[in-house]
């Protein structure tokens, strides 16, 4: 995790993002631990209060489960219910910016395809998920 945190959001949203993240970047998988609250408050230098914040709600949005006496894990499916809710928000929320700047600065689909074919190797093929091409999300 990255300890640059800025004045946008509040830090547990923050946290709560950055978790998100490193689920959708297959960084952590499902049955997988999450650093202790102690842990990331001492390595970033944070309230205790302010992880168990940011960790709560990842447990209210389902991504996260307690275990008591053990610490919590990402839950089963976390990976694609975030993938939903993320395609979803790009949707809804990105896509529309993105197509005005489009039609704005008057790209064609010729353009954007030569792009689209100079992009990396690593970017996941055309409409399939990152994970889905290769045996990283097993």
């Amino acid at each position: 995790m990255d300890p640059q945190w800025d004045d946008s959001l509040p830090i547990y949203r923050q946290l709560r993002d950055r978790v998100v993240a490193m689920i959708l970047e297959g960084v952590l998988k499902e049955g997988d631990p999450l650093p202790s609250v102690r842990n990331v408050a001492a390595d970033f230098r944070l309230n205790p209060l302010t992880v168990l914040k940011g960790y709560q709600q990842l447990v209210d949005e389902q991504l996260v489960e307690k275990r008591r006496g053990l610490g919590m894990f990402v839950s089963p499916g976390a990976r694609k219910a975030l993938m939903k809710d993320e395609r979803q928000r790009f949707l809804e929320e990105e896509w529309p910016k993105v197509y005005a700047t489009i039609q704005r600065l008057g790209l064609t689909q010729e353009e954007l395809q030569r792009v689209g074919a100079a992009a990396p190797a690593a970017w996941p093929k055309a409409g399939a998920a990152p994970g889905e091409d290769d045996d990283s999300s097993n």
